[in-house]
């Protein structure tokens, strides 16, 4: 039920936006679908499929019709339904994943640091900085 809820929901905000944007779309033969169509790159069908409430989940053809409609593909996918706003917020907004810290020296050798003197160089930086994080800064004292 609620993938043909978003998907009518989806039909109405694409006919308003492409209404806004001049294209008639309000009957089959008033040439709005296929001119959008001609004008978007996506085929005649895709666009009518999209504006009957048909699912069309496509990633080219919604990123297509993000592009054309001058929207970020996010809001294309969280208005058709394929992904909700809750979801769409944690891949935006990832958890940082504390349990793994990694070396110095596997960073160099994640960043392609091969050249033996660039690298001394990268891990002592590194190790520079990672002793004055352990160190109080200004304003802070040493804990006794």
């Amino acid at each position: 039920m609620t993938g043909n809820k978003n998907r009518a929901d989806f039909a109405a905000w694409l006919r308003d936006q492409l209404t806004a944007r001049g294209y008639d779309v309000t009957g089959l033969r008033s040439g709005g679908r296929t001119k959008f169509a001609a004008d978007s790159g996506i085929s005649p069908a895709s666009v009518s499929r999209l504006l009957r409430e048909q699912p069309v989940n496509d990633l080219g053809i919604l990123g297509t019709l993000a592009s054309s409609l001058g929207v970020p593909l996010a809001e294309i996918l969280v208005r058709i339904g394929l992904v909700t706003e809750g979801e769409l917020y944690e891949v935006q907004h990832p958890e940082p994943d504390d349990s793994r810290r990694i070396t110095p020296e596997e960073a160099a050798t994640d960043l392609g640091i091969t050249d033996p003197h660039k690298r001394a160089l990268f891990l002592n930086m590194t190790r520079t900085l990672q002793q004055d994080a352990a160190t109080p800064g200004e304003g802070e004292a040493l804990a006794e």
